[in-house]
Order: structure tokens, then sequence, then C-alpha cells
């Protein structure tokens, strides 16, 4: 994989965004989290650094268009979110690869091909992965 092929903008910006939130995290960890219900002074942190590390690993895969994103989002998030999810992330991403694609005609597109994705493979073929995990 060659940097010409990685927008060094975005993998920077995703990848200081990924380790902030990932750090934020751990540092609200060390809080009393609490539950929904009664939520401990280490929750919102807590929440706060997981939707950022989040945020900066899809800009961070995001700048990787030329490389193999679409299946490596496929590959984690599979494992940790589901059918559904990783059909949806791995296909929006491969489809923003196109500069002519607009997000919105991306997320149109990721969202039929994950109908497809769960007609086919999930009802039709009855694939052992699931729909939705967490963790």
């Amino acid at each position: 994989m060659s940097m010409r092929s990685i927008n060094r903008k975005d993998f920077l910006g995703g990848g200081l965004m990924l380790l902030l939130g990932l750090g934020a995290a751990f540092q609200a960890s060390h809080y009393e989290l609490g539950s929904l219900r009664r939520m401990g002074p280490g929750y919102f942190p807590l929440a706060l650094g997981v939707i950022l590390a989040v945020t900066g690993s899809l800009i961070l895969l995001g700048s990787l268009r030329g490389t193999a994103a679409g299946v490596a989002a496929f590959a984690v998030i599979g494992r940790y979110g589901g059918l559904l999810p990783a059909t949806f992330v791995s296909v929006f991403l491969a489809a923003l690869g196109d500069r002519k694609n607009t997000p919105a005609a991306a997320g149109a597109l990721a969202a039929a091909m994950t109908l497809v994705c769960l007609v086919v493979f999930w009802w039709l073929l009855r694939i052992e992965l699931p729909l939705f995990r967490w963790g």
C-alpha cells in the first residue's frame, strides 16, 4: 500500500481522533460508570470517547480508498457488530471510493445492498453470522 493511495489528511486526522477517543474512554473507565438509569461521572465521557474512536476509525478507513478499506471494515465490523452493519459500512466505504458518488448516493446504495444481503445470505442461504452483535 503506497502513500499515494492514502488520503494523508484523513488518515492522520482519523488516527488522531481514534487515539483521542480511546484515551478518553480509557480515562473515563477509571470513574464509576453507573447504569443507564443512574449514570455515574464516567458514563458520559466514556460514551463520547467511544463515539470519537468509532468516528475516527471510520475516517481512517475512509482514507484508504485505493486499498481494501471495505474488506477490512467488513472483517472488523462483522466480527463485533454483525452482518448488517458490516455490509452497510463496507458498501458505503467502497461507494465513496468513486468521486462521482455523493454520501447520500453511497448511503442509498449501502442500504439497498444491505437489504439484498439480508435476503440472500441470511434468509436464503442461512449464513451463521448474526445480524447484529454487541462486542
